[in-house]
């Protein structure tokens, strides 16, 4: 963020102006006994190369281990152009464009930004983001229950390969609204969802959530589920990671009539890793639901003069201003994620998203033939998949595995044992067009050697 001077005489200016005699006496409330005279840890003065080497000191005690995780987060490569720009001052330091007279920058980028995600999922309608996508698919679930009035009932069919924290989520944001989570399970043969397990009476049911790819990486038979809902009178609710969107079929498309509601996690598109957040969720929708949307929605219109404006349109639908009647009560976003999600998008234009992820797809089988060719590991959901895949140890245990593989600056992968013990000794392993074949070498070089030595 460019610094911004202040004189002597323009600081007395404020302060008088403001009718105070020193900046000390801005912040007179605070009891003495919470002041802190002196900061004892740091020093009085250090020059910028000691500085300099000491936040690389500290910066390498996190290490930069070789990763496979996925699970939700994922590594990829991020044009140093996209966060050169994300934190100039005006972005840096914008927060809610409330007052569009004064926030036209920041209302087209979000306006361009709804424009890109809408085109990317082939949907009518992208709100200026959530959370992440964990509370955008608990916001999608409320919006169906909202938006299907023929409904039955409050029932929404939850498969239970969902990524397990948006399930958490999910189940604790609605479980005192009346609504209800029904789970579907999944095929054991091949990871996705199982056709034998939708139910029969599902006349009744509000939404079905179909995520793609799933928990496991698997590709689902989007269609043919799309077309059962709709069959049945039931909103589609698509879970999708955007950057796989640009390679497969967008939600807007799937079955006769499209996905009614798209969300997901926008941590793909230009936000690190950051151990673990901030991330952003995004969501996407038909028009006939828009005013059942949640978040903000930016409109482009004209001004008196005819030139082109920005301003937030359906506020209503904000605590801000209808309180407890909105439609949802988020109201502040991860704005400086969308921010750095347009720029990404922006730089790589529609080509290099679909590049990235044929390369990311590419690397994910090369790295599946790879492990699974060592002895004492086997895949267990074959076939088509994005981005990760899930293998089984037949003779070791993966928490023992994943620590001498952390031994060895290797994060192996995430292990399934917790959410599903079903699975044995299982591991959901990623990579990402970050990955090249070195990578994959040292990883099943480390993993021989490990089962060599047990």
């Amino acid at each position: 963020m460019p610094f911004i001077p202040h004189t002597e005489n323009e600081i007395r200016e404020m302060l008088d102006t403001i009718g105070v005699s020193s900046i000390d006496d801005l912040f007179d409330e605070i009891p003495d006994g919470l002041r802190i005279s002196n900061l004892q840890a740091v020093p009085e003065a250090v020059s910028e190369p000691a500085v300099t080497r000491l936040m690389h000191e500290r910066a390498a005690r996190d290490r930069q281990p070789l990763c496979f995780i996925g699970a939700g987060a994922y590594e990829h490569h991020i044009p140093a152009a996209v966060w050169e720009i994300t934190t100039r001052g005006e972005y840096y330091s914008a927060y809610t464009p409330y007052q569009a007279e004064a926030s036209q920058g920041t209302l087209q980028l979000l306006y361009e930004y709804q424009t890109m995600m809408a085109r990317l999922m082939a949907m009518d309608v992208s709100n200026a983001s959530l959370y992440d996508g964990a509370s955008a698919l608990a916001e999608a679930v409320l919006m169906a229950v909202r938006a299907n009035r023929g409904a039955k009932s409050r029932r929404i069919l939850m498969p239970r390969n969902v990524h397990p924290a948006y399930r958490k989520v999910v189940a604790t944001i609605t479980r005192h609204q009346g609504i209800e989570l029904e789970e579907v399970a999944y095929n054991p043969a091949n990871g996705c969802i199982e056709d034998a397990a939708l139910p029969r009476d599902a006349d009744g049911v509000a939404a079905v959530v179909i995520p793609m790819p799933n928990f496991f990486g698997a590709l689902e038979d989007v269609d043919a589920l799309t077309d059962w809902a709709h069959a049945r009178k039931a909103l589609v609710i698509a879970v999708v990671n955007p950057l796989a969107v640009a390679l497969l079929k967008p939600p807007g498309q799937w079955g006769a009539r499209g996905a009614d509601i798209v969300c997901g996690d926008g941590q793909p598109l230009g936000v690190p890793l950051s151990s673990g957040g901030p991330y952003f969720g995004f969501m996407c929708c038909r028009q006939a639901h828009v005013r059942q949307m949640p978040g903000r929605i930016i409109g482009q219109t004209v001004d008196l003069d005819g030139k082109r404006g920005f301003s937030l349109t359906l506020q209503a639908r904000e605590q801000h201003i209808r309180r407890s009647k909105a439609t949802s009560n988020i109201c502040t976003n991860q704005g400086l994620m969308v921010t750095a999600a347009t720029i990404h998008m922006a730089l790589l234009g529609g080509d290099g998203l679909r590049r990235v992820a044929v390369a990311s797809h590419g690397q994910r089988n090369a790295l599946l033939a790879r492990l699974c060719a060592i002895e004492g590991v086997e895949p267990v959901f074959p076939g088509p998949g994005f981005h990760e895949g899930v293998i089984r140890f037949t003779a070791s245990r993966v928490e023992a595995v994943l620590a001498q593989l952390a031994a060895r600056d290797i994060l192996g992968g995430f292990s399934l044992k917790a959410d599903y013990p079903e699975l044995g000794e299982a591991l959901l392993v990623c990579a990402t067009e970050t990955k090249e074949a070195h990578d994959l070498e040292r990883y099943v070089l480390a993993l021989q050697d490990i089962f060599s030595n047990s």
